[in-house]
C-alpha cells in the first residue's frame, strides 16, 4: 500500500470519529444548559464544550459572546474552525475521494451523503431553529454510525482495514480523555460537593454523551459515582470508548500491520507501553497520582503514538 493511501485513510477515521464527538458532545450539553442554573444549566457549560472539543482559544478569538447560538455555531458549521463538524466532514470527503476505489459503496455514500447534507444546512446558516440542529446533530451521528458499520461489516481485511481502525481508536481515546479531563477540570463549581444535584447531571449528561448511560447501569448497579464513572470510561475493557478499549484495538491493529510488513517498529512499541500500564493500572493508584495528571500524561502519549505511526509508515 502506498503511504498516501495509508494517511488518507487514517486521517478520514479521525475525521469521522471526530465528528460524531462533536455532534454527541454538543447535544449533550444542550440537555445541560436547558436545566434550571440550579441544576447546572449555565453559560460555562458551553466554555467546557469548547474546551473538550479542542476549540476555546479559537472561539476567543472571534470575539463572539460565550452562549449556547455562537459555541454550536462554531462547533458545527463555521469553516474558520478547522474543527468544526463541517470541516471534519469536508476533511473526511477529500479523503475519502482520494482512496475511492479502498471504500465499499455504504462507506462512501455516508460521507457524501453528510457532505451534501451539511452543505443543505450552510445555504441556511443563520437561520436554523432548534429542531435544525437537533436533525443535523442526529444525522451526523447516523453517517458515522453508517460509515463505521460499512468498514466493519464489508471492508477486506488488509492494509487499509487496519489503518483505518488505528486512527479511528487514537482519535477516540483521545475524545474520551479530553471530555474526562474537562469534566473534573471544570464542570463541577469550586463551592458544589462531589455527588450533589449538580455532580449528578453533569456526569450524567457525560454518560449520555458516548453513549454509556444503561452501560454504567449494568456494569455497577448504582447511583452514579465520579470514582465508577472515570473507572468505566478509563479501565472497563467491556466498555468501547474506555480508553484500555480503545487501546487494546490500537495494538491489535497495529501488530496485524507489523505482520503483515514483516517487522515491528516505535509505534507498536510504543502502544503496547501504553496498553500495559492501563492494565495495571487501578482506580485508587489513579486518583492517588491524580487524574488530571494521569489524563495530561495519557493526550501526550497519544498525540505521540500518532506522530510514530506517521514516522514509521512515512505518511
Amino acid at each position: 500500500m502506498l503511504s498516501r493511501t495509508a494517511d488518507n485513510l487514517y486521517w478520514l477515521a479521525r475525521y469521522m470519529e471526530r465528528a460524531d464527538f462533536l455532534a454527541r458532545v454538543i447535544q449533550a450539553s444542550r440537555r445541560l444548559a436547558a436545566l434550571p442554573k440550579a441544576y447546572g444549566g449555565a453559560d460555562s457549560e458551553w466554555e467546557s464544550v469548547l474546551l473538550s472539543a479542542g476549540s476555546a482559544k479559537a472561539f476567543k478569538q472571534t470575539g463572539r459572546p460565550l452562549d449556547e447560538a455562537n459555541v454550536i455555531e462554531f462547533l458545527a458549521f463555521a469553516p474558520e474552525n478547522p474543527g468544526s463538524i463541517r470541516n471534519c466532514i469536508e476533511l473526511a470527503r477529500t479523503n475519502a475521494r482520494a482512496v475511492r476505489t479502498a471504500l465499499t459503496i455504504d462507506m462512501w455514500e455516508a460521507i457524501n451523503g453528510g457532505y451534501l447534507e451539511m452543505q443543505t444546512m450552510e445555504r441556511a446558516r443563520g437561520a436554523k431553529s432548534s429542531e435544525d440542529i437537533s436533525r443535523f446533530l442526529d444525522f451526523v451521528k447516523q453517517v458515522s454510525l453508517v460509515y463505521d458499520g460499512g468498514a466493519y461489516r464489508m471492508m477486506l481485511r488488509d492494509d487499509a482495514y487496519w489503518f483505518s481502525r488505528v486512527g479511528l481508536f487514537i482519535e477516540r481515546a483521545d475524545n474520551t480523555a479530553r471530555l474526562l479531563d474537562v469534566k473534573y477540570q471544570l464542570l463541577l463549581p469550586e463551592k458544589e460537593v462531589v455527588g450533589g444535584t449538580l455532580d449528578y447531571f453533569q456526569w450524567n449528561a457525560i454518560l449520555r454523551a458516548v453513549s454509556a448511560h444503561t452501560a454504567y447501569h449494568w456494569v455497577y448497579r448504582q447511583s452514579l459515582k465520579p470514582w465508577l464513572v472515570a473507572d468505566l470510561l478509563i479501565l472497563r475493557p467491556e466498555m468501547p470508548r474506555s480508553l484500555i478499549a480503545c487501546y487494546e484495538s490500537v495494538v491489535l491493529y497495529l501488530d496485524r500491520l507489523a505482520t503483515t510488513h514483516g517487522r515491528q517498529g516505535q509505534a507498536q512499541r510504543h502502544a503496547r507501553a501504553t496498553y500495559g500500564n492501563l492494565q495495571n493500572m487501578t482506580m485508587e493508584g489513579l486518583f492517588q497520582g491524580g487524574l488530571h495528571e494521569f489524563i495530561e500524561r495519557f493526550i501526550s502519549d497519544n498525540t505521540q503514538l500518532g506522530t510514530l505511526i506517521s514516522d514509521q509508515y512515512l505518511f
